[in-house]
């Protein structure tokens, strides 16, 4: 909360603090992130997704975002709070996994809420398998990050900042 101030920059004297929101960032990571830091450390890194979240919020914090995480291998469950997100998330930030290039209804579900969204990738799609070069969400996204390991979460976080506070009034 902040104190409202009048032109003397002295609070208003009535004792009334004025309420300010954080813009809420949802991130959904896709299948098989909760393997991270096991799975293929070659290609994906060795930090746990625990870790990923964690900075996440304390990044958030610093940029005056609230940041809701979530981790799911079911596509269901992922369109579920997709759907979920829908007036109550500024943004999402996803990570859909393997479901990015197969997966219509997390695309659907995406579109549906109008939310911004924000791509992210640990590895560069474009220097993997060819059925890897597609994304079924591409075209609804602000922005793709890839290629960077767990530093694209942090960088699409920023840049999820700068978004927000140039196209948006907080309420």
């Amino acid at each position: 909360m902040t104190r409202e101030k009048d032109a003397s920059g002295r609070g208003r004297g009535d004792g009334e603090a004025k309420s300010v929101r954080a813009f809420r960032v949802l991130v959904i990571h896709g299948p098989n992130l909760n393997l991270l830091g096991e799975r293929e450390p070659e290609i994906y890194g060795r930090i746990q997704l625990r870790d990923i979240d964690r900075e996440l919020k304390r990044l958030g914090r610093e940029l005056g975002l609230s940041v809701d995480s979530f981790q799911s291998n079911s596509e269901g469950a992922i369109v579920d709070r997709i759907q979920k997100a829908r007036n109550r998330s500024d943004l999402i930030l996803i990570n859909p996994g393997a479901y990015t290039h197969t997966s219509i209804a997390i695309r659907d579900a995406l579109a549906a809420i109008a939310v911004p969204v924000i791509e992210v990738h640990l590895s560069n799609v474009y220097q993997r398998e060819s059925f890897r070069h597609h994304s079924t969400i591409a075209d609804l996204a602000v922005g793709r990050i890839m290629g960077f390991g767990a530093e694209g979460y942090y960088l699409a976080l920023r840049a999820a900042a700068t978004l927000l506070s140039t196209t948006m009034a907080a309420p």
